[in-house]
């Protein structure tokens, strides 16, 4: 059975501000998310003066440059250690993408248990190698990429000494929201089985069944962002679950996990008891005298199987009857 990572990725729908993280936190933790998620990084180290918005961006900020728009998003990495340790004080994971080396060795010193790659930074081979150098696992998100991008990518990783156990590929799409006809969703086992390496997905599509369906195809992690609300201004909380919906998710996650099994098709402790009310056993047709030959016209088939198996009926027909049978009773050799 596979139990995805659930990550909440709060992003940063936070707006800027400490009090609305804080409160976040204490949402994904009582939705029964494993982690969540922001984003830390210096916006002067991000992005120049002439960096343009994206069109999901213009539509849901007011910012007239993406450097503006992240200064107003951007948290303090003293914010961040606040966060972190009311994440430890709540019982759940802390976990923050970087996006500058900075930011990387931060995250570093506060013990993360991964490193979260964005789409953005996969083909930037400084940062990679940067992450790299942590030797911290790695969640590596392919949005926006081809099968060499995330080859090269990987081949970073490798050569730095990490092992395919440490690293976990993210599929997903960087639009937000995500056509569903751009979902792709078996591009996730595809890269399972070229790169060999533990698959999951990050999800951009309205609603929660895409992640689910992702579950049943093997993610071991799911990520999917979640906001307090989606009226708030902000680049992403147009494409965000709501607290309620955060919950659903999740617990739809948790029981496909479960229904998915190990596999091996057995009869369940649940569905034994009944066996004898649901399955037939061999029965009198109608009334049968001692001596009398069982054939198609005198025996029958009906519930309970608490008789002789129908599936022993070639053993029966042709063989006497050793005593007088009445309609509907078991018959025995």
């Amino acid at each position: 059975m596979i139990t995805p990572i659930i990550i909440a990725e709060a992003g940063v729908n936070h707006n800027g501000n400490l009090d609305n993280a804080l409160q976040m936190v204490e949402v994904a933790k009582q939705a029964g998310a494993d982690y969540i998620k922001f984003q830390t990084f210096k916006a002067d180290c991000l992005v120049t003066s002439e960096g343009k918005t994206a069109d999901y961006q213009k539509n849901n900020c007011d910012a007239d440059s993406q450097l503006e728009m992240l200064r107003n998003l951007e948290l303090s990495f003293d914010d961040f250690k606040t966060i972190a340790l009311y994440c430890k004080e709540l019982e759940i994971g802390f976990l923050s993408t970087p996006f500058d080396k900075e930011s990387i060795k931060f995250l570093a010193s506060l013990g993360v248990d991964f490193m979260k790659i964005p789409s953005g930074e996969i083909t930037n081979l400084p940062y990679l190698r940067a992450v790299a150098s942590t030797g911290i696992p790695a969640i590596i998100s392919t949005g926006m990429s081809t099968n060499d991008d995330i080859a090269n990518a990987l081949d970073i990783f490798f050569k730095a000494g990490y092992t395919s156990e440490k690293l976990t590929l993210l599929h997903c799409t960087t639009e937000y929201p995500t056509p569903m006809a751009d979902v792709n969703l078996k591009a996730m086992v595809s890269m399972r089985e070229m790169f060999g390496i533990p698959t999951g997905y990050s999800d951009h599509t309205p609603g929660i069944e895409i992640p689910v369906a992702a579950t049943a195809l093997g993610a071991v992690v799911i990520e999917k962002h979640f906001t307090l609300s989606r009226t708030l201004p902000g680049p992403d909380h147009a494409a965000s679950l709501e607290p309620n919906e955060l919950a659903k998710m999740i617990k739809a996650i948790r029981n496909v996990s479960v229904a998915l099994g190990s596999g091996e098709k057995h009869v369940t402790e649940s569905e034994s008891k009944n066996q004898s009310i649901a399955r037939k056993s061999i029965v009198a047709a109608r009334d049968i005298k001692a001596g009398e030959i069982f054939n198609e016209d005198n025996i029958t088939t009906k519930r309970p199987a608490t008789g002789l198996s129908p599936m022993l009926w070639d053993e029966v027909v042709g063989t006497a009857a050793t005593k007088d049978f009445p309609k509907d009773a078991l018959i025995t050799l």
